[in-house]
């Protein structure tokens, strides 16, 4: 009879292929240093294979072969995790823990409003909340680390099951005594003579206010001349220096991102001048249903907060 590699070794497997140490993966797994390597070791003795390149002395690499095992361990794992998954779902909906992966020009200015629906809605669901950029929220979720996302949408998100839930226009930002201040709603082509500042590359939020302007990227402001920002609350401190304008969510300016500043605000006259807020999650999730549930909420929190 084949002997099966056990849950624990798959996950020693993968968490040192995340990790590239053998001392944080012990410590993510909850085992000592040699207890991981001894059950790696074990593992390639069952599997009669050689997982690790013990040639590059105390640096992790793993064979072709072991790369190969990592991507079906991982396989292995979110299959059986979804055994249990589907089971407490059943007996328990919009319960237990959801890892939440949300962008930065999304979590400051919407989960402090919307944790409290939640919160209310669903008391036995414990959230656990991850902020970064969306190619590496995409990465979590596809290997597993993640449950859920919430980001804007039209993304590359690698092929997950993506619901649109509200939409948030752009308003462009204006230091106090801008010649287009006067304006009641500003039409795109007038920033065209203007240094457009935007986020540094990695942001959604960038790519999508280029879209909106009609420009590529490289072709605008802060691309030519070196200003980028990391951070929607940075973009907000340029803008007031009189370094440019800025397109701002109006999701974050409702929430006061441009809070102690002078800065002018204005609706922008273009077609499609919004991003798109939703979800996303991983395809034939047993949660699904779950993270559809929690859809009327997010979009009721948003109308609440004037997306």
């Amino acid at each position: 009879m084949t002997i099966l590699p056990s849950p624990q070794q798959l996950r020693y497997l993968v968490t040192l292929a995340e990790s590239r140490h053998f001392g944080r993966a012990a410590l993510a797994c909850s085992v000592t240093q040699s207890t991981l390597s001894a059950g790696l070791l074990t593992l390639e003795r069952q599997l009669d294979a050689r997982i690790l390149d013990r040639a590059a002395g105390r640096h992790v690499v793993f064979t072709p072969l072991g790369l190969d095992l990592v991507e079906r361990a991982r396989a292995a794992l979110a299959a059986l995790e979804a055994v249990t998954e589907t089971a407490n779902t059943a007996r328990a909906p919009m319960s237990g823990p959801l890892r939440l992966g949300i962008i930065p020009t999304i979590g400051p200015f919407l989960l402090p409003r919307l944790m409290p629906v939640l919160r209310a809605a669903f008391p036995s669901l414990r959230l656990f909340l991850r902020e970064d950029t969306t190619a590496r929220l995409v990465d979590r979720l596809n290997t597993n680390r993640l449950d859920l996302l919430l980001l804007a949408l039209p993304c590359d998100c690698g092929g997950a099951d993506a619901m649109p839930v509200a939409r948030d226009e752009f308003v462009v930002a204006l230091p106090p005594g801008h010649r287009l201040a006067n304006h009641t709603t500003i039409p795109v082509a007038a920033l065209a003579a203007e240094r457009l500042l935007l986020l540094e590359e990695g942001h959604c939020l960038r790519e999508q206010a280029l879209a909106v302007c009609g420009l590529l990227a490289g072709e605008k402001g802060e691309a030519q001349d070196g200003y980028a920002a990391t951070s929607l609350h940075t973009l907000v401190q340029m803008v007031a220096s009189g370094l440019g304008v800025t397109l701002l969510p109006r999701l974050a300016v409702a929430a006061g991102v441009t809070a102690g500043t002078s800065l002018i605000t204005r609706p922008l006259a273009a077609a499609g001048a919004w991003r798109t807020l939703g979800l996303a999650w991983r395809p034939n999730s047993p949660r699904a249903a779950d993270y559809r549930a929690l859809a009327p909420h997010l979009a009721e929190t948003c109308r609440d907060q004037a997306c």
